[in-house]
């Protein structure tokens, strides 16, 4: 969310009267967290179609492998999570350059790193409530919104789940488990969808 986005949904947000006000955050709440919980599923999804060796696979000495993309984005939520209406998101034991190496053995291991970034951040999601969303945190020095650097968040590990996703098809080739609608289904899935609608 850039800042005339923000601006514009603050100025709605406090014009709205307290108890919409409430509504809204906690609908809000319950959005973002749902977003998240989907790119994390496509994350899944793509680790366990891969053997180890895939995923510590790289396209060239530039590319990051998706070991390294795990990593990253385990460190920068670890970072960006922790004490998060407390403490600068950028945390000063994080060795950012670190996580571009990669050095993570095993598949459990790569795992272990991809869920304990998640548990860190929707741990965090869960315990805030609507009045926190207007509430400034800092990342780097620079004040945002909460609701701000939650949107910068999702924004952020889509990219590299698409990342992680975009290698894991390349790698898989015709043996690909199709995360979406597969190729070649979408009047079938339109016409399923529809029909499930009408039965609710």
């Amino acid at each position: 969310m850039n800042k005339l986005a923000s601006g514009f949904f603050e100025l709605i947000y406090e014009t709205m009267e307290g108890e919409n006000q409430l509504e809204l955050g906690k609908e809000y709440l319950k959005i973002v967290i749902d977003r998240f919980q989907s790119v994390k599923i496509l994350g899944d999804k793509t680790i366990n179609q891969l053997s180890e060796q895939e995923l510590h696979w790289s396209y060239n000495s530039e590319s990051n492998s998706i070991a390294v993309i795990v990593k990253h984005v385990s460190g920068n939520m670890v970072s960006r999570w922790s004490d998060f209406l407390t403490t600068d998101g950028e945390k000063a034991d994080r060795n950012r350059e670190q996580e571009f190496i990669d050095d993570i053995s095993g598949k459990s291991d790569i795992i272990t790193y991809w869920e304990k970034g998640w548990k860190v951040l929707f741990d965090t999601l869960h315990g805030l409530d609507e009045l926190d969303l207007m509430k400034n945190i800092s990342i780097r020095g620079e004040n945002h919104l909460v609701m701000e650097a939650i949107e910068r968040q999702v924004a952020h590990y889509a990219y590299h789940v698409g990342q992680i996703v975009y290698i894991g098809k390349q790698l898989k080739g015709e043996n690909w488990k199709s995360l979406s609608i597969p190729r070649g289904k979408s009047e079938e899935y339109l016409k399923e969808m529809l029909k499930k609608q009408k039965r609710s």
